[in-house]
């Protein structure tokens, strides 16, 4: 028993730190890559993956799935500390601000201008939301990755009985409490829509409203009138209303699915886990409802090489990213994940023309790239964020009215922004 725990152990450390060097066996420079993605999702990036690693003979990309993205986060720092970091990992922006201020990223923008294969015209194919995102302070320290939208998923037989046209989804969010009014039986226990405390739904409120979270000069403001705006406007659905359903974490999805909720806000992904669900109904797919403006907020991750003393793991991890985010490969990511495709020449491949022939509807999902926003890219909202969840559900419960919530975060908001200053590096 000894042994076997030794060896265990053995197999673990090889797992997490191995493969540092070039195979002798293979004679490939092997790459090492940390993600957060399980499940469907996790299964398409391990097919493409598997692609890239056939189609490459001096190249091995090897995949080191992590449970989520705070276990991500939290292995990365570990790692960080010890100087055993992977060579490539998904990020959120705030992740590669913080981590760029520690001089542990490859520039992207030194890899770019050392490459004859990109080409202005290349760079001008990508949506302008990706690569705004990916620029902090005038530079690239990661490239766009698996990105999405939220959006609604919605019950067209409900809509058929409600006497409501199936193909008509609310475009405003006054016609969406309308709608949520008209889909809600109290005696069924059926609701119009669920609402889960989340951030990012949040954050896209109150674009929509004509705000933003942090100003020009990283103060938070997400505590004006227009955050107040949009966090009374789905506390009204569902503690005056009373016609949208609280939910926690999966239970919305879940209730979708058991026909108790006609509309439910997820990610752009979320229907590729639904789909391994059966489903006794026609779902429809919508843009998110607007309010003064169409903005809506991306999300996902970007990727970051980390520096690693040898540039031909350097290079081979660019060449990774450049094969994953061209043209054919990002359009074939999307058509299998319902992720964003992160070129605008990927929406005149066959491969998702044959995608919205299926399912029209997600054209419209896919046009919100092009009012689409970000998340605050300063190292403060890498906590902040959370800070966010914790007031919104401290607003839903009724222990802060929404006022006193939204000026919660923004005092902690502020306060992480200042503790960022005293560093001396911002």
């Amino acid at each position: 028993m000894k042994i076997y725990k030794i060896s265990a152990i053995l197999i673990l450390i090889a797992i997490l730190f191995g493969g540092c060097g070039q195979t002798v066996q293979s004679g490939k420079v092997q790459v090492r890559f940390w993600h957060g993605l399980g499940g469907p999702l996790g299964d398409v990036l391990n097919d493409m993956i598997m692609d890239f690693n056939h189609t490459h003979k001096d190249i091995e990309i090897i995949a080191n799935p992590i449970s989520s993205y705070n276990a991500l986060s939290q292995k990365l720092s570990a790692a960080l500390q010890v100087g055993k970091q992977p060579d490539l990992a998904q990020v959120f922006e705030s992740w590669a601000a913080k981590y760029q201020e520690d001089n542990v990223l490859v520039s992207i923008d030194s890899l770019i201008a050392n490459d004859p294969d990109i080409t202005e015209e290349d760079l001008n194919d990508f949506y302008p939301v990706f690569m705004n995102s990916i620029t902090y302070k005038g530079k690239k320290w990661s490239f766009p990755f698996n990105k999405s939208v939220r959006a609604y998923f919605y019950n067209k037989d409900a809509f058929y009985r409600a006497g409501l046209d199936p193909y008509y989804f609310p475009a405003t969010w006054q016609e969406f409490r309308e709608y949520c009014k008209i889909l809600t039986s109290p005696k069924d226990d059926i609701y119009g829509a669920n609402f889960t405390v989340n951030e990012w739904q949040f954050v896209n409120l109150i674009h929509q409203a004509g705000g933003t979270i942090m100003d020009e000069n990283n103060r938070p403001v997400l505590n004006s009138q227009y955050g107040l705006e949009a966090l009374n406007y789905i506390l009204g659905l569902v503690n005056v209303d009373k016609t949208a359903k609280s939910t926690k974490e999966l239970d919305g999805q879940n209730a979708f699915l058991a026909g108790k909720v006609a509309m439910y806000e997820g990610s752009s992904v979320s229907i590729t886990f639904m789909r391994q669900q059966p489903i006794n109904f026609a779902v429809g797919y919508a843009p998110l409802p607007t309010y003064r403006t169409k903005k809506s907020a991306i999300s996902g991750t970007n990727i970051v090489i980390f520096k690693s003393g040898n540039p031909k793991k350097e290079k081979a991890a660019w060449e990774f990213i450049k094969w994953f985010t061209s043209t054919e490969r990002t359009a074939e990511w999307s058509a299998r994940t319902c992720y964003m495709p992160l070129r605008k020449s990927a929406m005149q491949t066959q491969i998702i023309q044959d995608f919205l022939a299926e399912n029209p509807q997600f054209k419209d999902v896919y046009a919100q790239l092009e009012d689409a926003v970000f998340e605050p890219q300063h190292p403060a909202w890498f906590v902040g964020r959370d800070e966010l969840k914790k007031s919104l559900e401290k607003a839903t419960a009724g222990i802060l009215t929404p006022q006193q919530a939204l000026d919660e975060v923004a005092a902690k908001l502020e306060k992480l922004v200042k503790e960022e200053e005293k560093k001396g590096k911002l």
